[in-house]
């Protein structure tokens, strides 16, 4: 037998019951001895709305990347999810998207998937899987409050309790998933460590998001998007439908300064008309409201570059909005989430060490990089944009990718490239190979669409209700969706 001292088992805590928290909490738990979630909110045992968590009111859904991700960190919750009435949408087989540069096809040959829920269903259903683990906990109404240790090794965190009082929670390893309210900053200068660069990049949205009844079984009804168009000298207004759990459509719709949506209910509808196309609007005057519209500003993409200091405490990992947080038109935050917290279980494969923490928070900064460059890279061209203007290196590329994109509109190849990139598969540089440059320069090899794609069953349901609106009325010219 040995002589050796017994070295106990890490203990991990994990700040912030979020979805980022929660597959934080997945990607460690079998490497350590035990995991602790403080959340400062109540943790719901179902479907319902978590404090704290104000976007859950807008849309949300997962990327190929982050549905691969979740699946890989916790086997079988994709099927769950599924099974509770989340809809797994084929891209762009059944989506009807408005790009700035024209209507997308609906290729019959899916090379992509979403993931389409509410919020609170698939918090729900990752938070279930999570708190199974024997080895993971959760203590609700507990907030962090300052780090234990010092500039090169953090030992735990201090955290206030439901009745007021402050105690102090030892761990091997503290993980921050707080939020766009992190306080890890404040509390990283408090220790001397300095230096900390911060990009952000506000182009001003406001958001506001309501459920409906939908009109139609929604069950293979497709996702609908009318993106804005940076180069129009309007405001830059934007919309989605949603199909979701229970039969129901979540609606959001997007505004820039100038033309901002209100809660006002009955300014919803009037609003989704003034996007580029009245699909949206028409959309809904069949769907039955369900709920109040909610608003929100907080929609600034902000990231803190925790990988690049000089100086990093062992003991610490900063992982989800509270090292990164996007603009919720570009649907990415769950599924960076869900890749930086692959990220950090690949790390801790090879033990919690010295020089961990860093190498984590580098793996995680990594899988955060395409998902910054589509958000920054798009909403730096926006003429309301605070925060960072475009270079002429920036304008060069945004026609590159916008020729790419009218290319994407015509080419099942070039759809493929983009939406590898847009599903966070692939980095942005898979864009500018020589296939992909090629495909550029030949532009869209068939006649872009006049008019949304609807299939002949989606028509005819959509006839059942009413005179159909004028889009809706015929199949486009050159509609055959052949994959080429």
């Amino acid at each position: 037998m040995s002589d050796l001292p017994h070295r106990p088992a890490p203990h991990v805590v994990v700040i912030g019951g979020s979805m980022a928290g929660m597959l934080a909490a997945a990607a460690v738990a079998d490497l350590v001895g035990s995991v602790e979630i403080i959340d400062a909110h109540e943790l719901p045992d179902g479907p319902e709305p978590r404090t704290g968590v104000p976007q859950a009111v807008h849309i949300h859904l997962l990327q190929t990347g982050g549905i691969e991700a979740i699946e890989d960190l916790l086997p079988g919750s994709i099927d769950l999810l599924l099974a509770a009435g989340a809809h797994r949408i084929p891209v762009t087989t059944n989506m009807l998207v408005y790009a700035p540069e024209g209507w997308y096809r609906r290729w019959t040959r899916a090379t992509h998937s979403l993931i389409t829920a509410s919020r609170d269903l698939t918090d729900s259903v990752v938070r279930a899987q999570v708190l199974k683990h024997a080895r993971v906990s959760a203590r609700s109404h507990t907030k962090a409050v300052g780090l234990l240790g010092s500039r090169n090794r953090i030992t735990g965190v201090r955290v206030r309790n439901s009745d007021g009082t402050e105690s102090e929670l030892r761990a091997e390893l503290i993980i921050d998933t707080s939020g766009r309210a992190s306080r890890t900053p404040q509390w990283l200068t408090e220790l001397g460590i300095s230096g900390l660069r911060e990009d952000r990049i506000d182009s001003g949205l406001v958001y506001a998001s309501r459920f409906y009844r939908a009109p139609v079984p929604t069950r293979d009804w497709p996702v609908v998007a009318v993106q804005a168009d940076p180069r129009l000298p309007r405001p830059a207004n934007s919309g989605a439908i949603l199909p979701i759990e229970d039969d129901r459509w979540h609606v959001s719709v997007m505004g820039a300064p100038g033309r901002h949506p209100t809660s006002d209910a009955e300014a919803f509808e009037p609003f989704a008309r003034t996007l580029r196309h009245p699909i949206v609007a028409d959309l809904l005057k069949a769907a039955e409201p369900l709920t109040d519209v909610k608003v929100t500003h907080s929609t600034a993409n902000r990231r803190l570059y925790f990988e690049r200091l000089s100086t990093w405490p062992d003991g610490l990992v900063v992982l989800g909005d509270s090292a990164a947080a996007f603009n919720p038109i570009y649907g990415h935050g769950m599924s960076v989430a869900a890749q930086g917290a692959l990220a950090l279980r690949g790390a801790l494969s090879t033990g919690l060490g010295v020089g961990f923490a860093r190498r984590a928070q580098r793996a995680i900064g990594r899988r955060t990089d395409t998902a910054w460059a589509l958000a920054v890279g798009t909403d730096i061209h926006f003429s309301t944009t605070r925060g960072q203007r475009p270079n002429l290196a920036d304008r060069l590329l945004h026609r590159y990718v916008s020729r790419l994109s009218r290319t994407a509109t015509g080419s099942f190849n070039a759809a493929t490239a983009l939406t590898d990139v847009l599903a966070l598969q692939a980095s942005p540089t898979s864009l500018v190979t020589p296939g992909a440059l090629l495909a550029a320069v030949a532009g869209p090899l068939r006649r872009p669409l006049d008019r949304p794609q609807l299939t002949l069953c989606e028509r005819q349901m959509l006839a059942s209700l009413g005179e159909l609106p004028p889009w809706a009325m015929e199949e486009p010219p050159d509609a055959a969706a052949t994959d080429a």
